[in-house]
């Protein structure tokens, strides 16, 4: 008996591997990789429009400047549906590669490689979050996020220990946007890319990057800060996710002008994100 159930673990063990072969393979293969770049552009598309309409916030038009907004805007569109498809599938593919790298990268040795696998799980989740919101759209059930925000805090504030979990989830997302900014404060992204030998081309990436990360850091430090004192206060109407971060922002004393500054980081994200994928190392 002990013999046979040994013989049966060494067979799951075989099938396994084999199923991990598999999917590695089909996470290295070139069509899906190139797909995978294309989830980049997708993002930053919808980064660029949300500082567009983070612009406009600035100036004093209206719109929702977040992934909600953006996505709402493309669908707007003559093609939107298409367009909307096309997004879908790009995000969801990236969702699904960068979970790849998350489970069958190598850890061995490194404490590096962890933190690039931890990386990829948390890219992995934001990705599928994008692809989640692009499909709420094209199934017609877009909403507006600052509610569905402030709905999961009220949801969560009632669970046992649930204002801690917020306090938690708002100081991480907090702790994120630093993490964004120092990035690009010391050109670190720069490892990720292929950068041009011409001069002005790497000047333009190392620009749009450097702008790009501190914008976001600015923009997901905020966030993270409103779902902490919403929190505080008991009051889950102020957790408003970047739409309702961006127009505190702009309330404060020269605000249009540090909501501007901040737009402007978001287009240069954007652009950075366009830049990554077309030059991203794999």
């Amino acid at each position: 008996m002990e013999s046979n159930a040994k013989i049966r673990r060494l067979v799951i063990k075989d099938e396994m591997k084999k199923a991990a072969d598999v999917a590695e393979e089909a996470a290295n293969s070139r069509t899906f990789a190139a797909v995978a770049r294309v989830g980049y552009a997708v993002s930053g598309l919808l980064h660029a429009l949300i500082g567009v309409i983070a612009l406009q916030l600035a100036v004093g038009g209206g719109g929702e400047a977040d992934v909600s907004g953006a996505v709402a805007e493309l669908a707007s569109k003559p093609a939107g549906p298409f367009l909307l498809w096309a997004c879908f599938g790009a995000c969801a593919t990236l969702a699904l590669w960068q979970l790849g790298n998350a489970v069958l990268g190598d850890t061995a040795g490194s404490g590096k490689k962890l933190t690039k696998r931890l990386s990829a799980a948390g890219q992995a989740i934001v990705f599928a979050a994008m692809a989640a919101t692009i499909m709420s759209f094209v199934m017609g059930k877009g909403q507006n996020s600052r509610e569905s925000t402030s709905d999961v805090t009220v949801t969560l504030m009632k669970a046992p220990f649930g204002m801690f979990l917020l306090i938690a989830i708002g100081a991480g997302i907090a702790i994120t946007g630093i993490v964004f900014a120092v990035r690009g404060f010391r050109q670190t992204f720069k490892k990720d890319l292929s950068l041009s030998s011409n001069q002005a081309v790497r000047k333009f990436q190392l620009g749009v990057g450097v702008v790009g990360y501190i914008a976001k850091g600015i923009a997901l430090f905020l966030v993270g800060l409103l779902v902490v004192i919403a929190t505080v206060r008991a009051q889950p109407e102020q957790s408003t996710g970047l739409d309702g971060s961006l127009k505190a922002l702009k309330e404060q004393p020269y605000g249009p002008y540090l909501l501007a500054a901040v737009a402007l980081g978001l287009i240069a994200y954007g652009l950075f994100l366009m830049v990554k994928a077309r030059t991203l190392r794999t």
